[in-house]
């Protein structure tokens, strides 16, 4: 790639940025930005609403001019190689990067919206922006009733953040057990345990029908154009027709990967925005890395992926090709208050098949539990609660798909001593 070519990101996020570092002065990079404030990683949303970190810790590394924040790509002109935005430019580019992300996906329930369309009442909020973490945490008191609809990692970081800032939670899960994408029935159950010590109040396999809504009292501000009156959520109504007062609702129940800009620009998308091994489009001039991309039939929502995708991608951008063959991505999460915190780390598949072999080693006095998945002699999967000094050298053992002389590797993996 010369000087003179023209890198164009759509996405102001982890991977937009990340790809534009790596590029540095070898291309001329312009990464536009939606969000008006200062870019900032969405893994530490939850330990902010927590109070454990300000927000200026979340901050990323300044991206210099490269970044032009608060501009929205509105369309995309293939044939001229063009993206306009919503302040009237139109960057011209030579490669151009869908680094998009993805949004809180918002569940159909009675009352989330007016007939026609309009806000989403007072006290509900969604759970994907600093915007989103700054407003819950203003509304967040001792006392405050909330409900957190969602039970996935999203859902139970919520959770324990509000329970933490001293709300009394309720967790609502359609599901039958907590975080069943990433644990099994045992590391739920005792997840399940653990939150319930921090007083949330947990109900699974329940399904929301709609929210409870009242008018509030009219504002002294001024109304907002085509707001006749402001709803207030006062409760979360179940299917079977149970009632959960609220003052905060929560909305954690997953994302979507933001695809419009890709679909309206006739590029392929299934579930995402589908990428080659070098992470093309179906328009060869077109990239997408992070939360939007699909490769091989698989979108990962994570962050070690979308890094992973970024330095390929600007490896191959910079003239070094450089395939992308997919991520072994690790969850990690940290959870509790300083009296009890609680680790968990989950990989790979830890449900077993047939004929593989199990290890599992607990220890209810110092609450720990590891559990992994062996199939022949390769580590398939795990999941670990509680102390996780070994998770390092399991995930290592894991994503280098190396051969285990089972069980006396096994046993020295799992072990802190090292099987002394």
């Amino acid at each position: 790639m010369t000087s003179e070519q023209r890198v164009v990101v759509i996405g102001g996020g982890l991977a937009g940025l990340r790809l534009a570092a790596r590029l540095g002065p070898a291309a001329s990079v312009t990464v536009l930005g939606e969000e008006s404030r200062a870019p900032y990683n969405r893994v530490l949303l939850a330990e902010v609403l927590a109070g454990r970190y300000a927000p200026d810790v979340a901050a990323l590394p300044d991206p210099g001019p490269a970044l032009r924040r608060g501009v929205r790509a509105v369309r995309i002109d293939r044939a001229a190689r063009r993206v306009h935005c919503d302040d009237g430019t139109a960057p011209e580019y030579d490669a151009l990067v869908l680094a998009t992300g993805s949004n809180p996906v918002l569940p159909p329930l009675r009352g989330l919206f007016p007939p026609g369309g309009g806000e989403l009442p007072e006290g509900v909020h969604a759970f994907r922006t600093m915007d989103d973490c700054l407003a819950l945490g203003a509304a967040v008191r001792p006392g405050v009733r909330a409900v957190v609809i969602g039970g996935g990692l999203l859902g139970v970081s919520a959770a324990r953040a509000l329970a933490t800032r001293g709300a009394q939670v309720v967790l609502a899960q359609q599901a039958e057990r907590l975080m069943e994408r990433q644990l099994d029935a045992d590391a739920s159950a005792l997840l399940h345990t653990h939150l319930t010590a921090l007083g949330v109040e947990i109900h699974t396999e329940c399904r929301v029908r709609g929210l409870a809504t009242t008018d509030a009292p009219p504002s002294p501000a001024p109304a907002r154009p085509g707001r006749a009156h402001r709803r207030v959520v006062t409760g979360v109504e179940l299917a079977d027709g149970y009632r959960l007062d609220a003052d905060l609702v929560v909305l954690a129940c997953g994302v979507r990967p933001r695809t419009g800009l890709a679909h309206a620009a006739g590029l392929e998308v299934r579930k995402g925005v589908v990428v080659d091994d070098r992470l093309r489009t179906s328009d060869p001039y077109v990239h997408a890395i992070g939360d939007c991309a699909e490769h091989a039939g698989r979108l990962y929502g994570l962050a070690g992926p979308a890094l992973e995708q970024a330095d390929a991608l600007a490896a191959t951008l910079a003239g070094s090709p450089t395939d992308y063959t997919g991520t072994r991505a690790l969850t990690r999460l940290t959870l509790g208050g300083a009296d009890r915190p609680l680790d968990l780390a989950a990989f790979g598949d830890p449900a077993p098949l047939p004929g593989d072999d199990v290890v599992r080693l607990t220890d209810a006095t110092r609450r720990t539990y590891r559990k992994v998945v062996l199939r022949g002699d390769r580590l398939v999967g795990g999941v670990l609660l509680g102390e996780l000094s070994t998770v390092g050298a399991l995930a290592r053992t894991w994503e280098g798909d190396e051969s285990l002389d089972a069980p006396h590797d096994m046993f020295h993996l799992l072990t802190d001593d090292g099987g002394h």
